[in-house]
């Protein structure tokens, strides 16, 4: 069987460049191209998991290195005043690639609730 490519895969397969502010075996981190907020990385995983309502038992350890990731590159980026981490799960949530990815936003005061 053969499956389309997210986005995120030919990013990480060198096949459209981008901005990368991390990499290791799991996962890696591009500065978004619209950004929604002065400091906008999303951190994805080279696993193709479509979505958060997709993830399974197999996938918990993945799911906490993605935020213990998330700490460590606002660490790097010196983003103490604070930062959001956000996923979108299914289109009326916001998603647009249909591959699990974190939002990391900084930079400016963020409401609550998000809109």
């Amino acid at each position: 069987m053969h499956t389309v490519k997210t986005l995120f895969q030919k990013i990480a397969e060198g096949e459209i460049p981008a901005e990368f502010v991390y990499k290791d075996d799991l996962c890696f981190a591009i500065r978004d191209i619209s950004p929604q907020a002065p400091v906008h990385v999303l951190i994805i995983p080279r696993k193709p998991v479509p979505r958060v309502s997709e993830t399974t038992e197999e996938d918990v350890s993945l799911l906490g290195h993605l935020i213990v990731t998330a700490g460590e590159i606002a660490r790097r980026l010196g983003l103490q005043a604070g930062f959001r981490l956000v996923v979108n799960n299914g289109k009326q949530a916001g998603e647009t690639v249909p591959h699990l990815h974190v939002h990391l936003l900084a930079g400016r005061e963020m409401s609550w609730p998000p809109g």
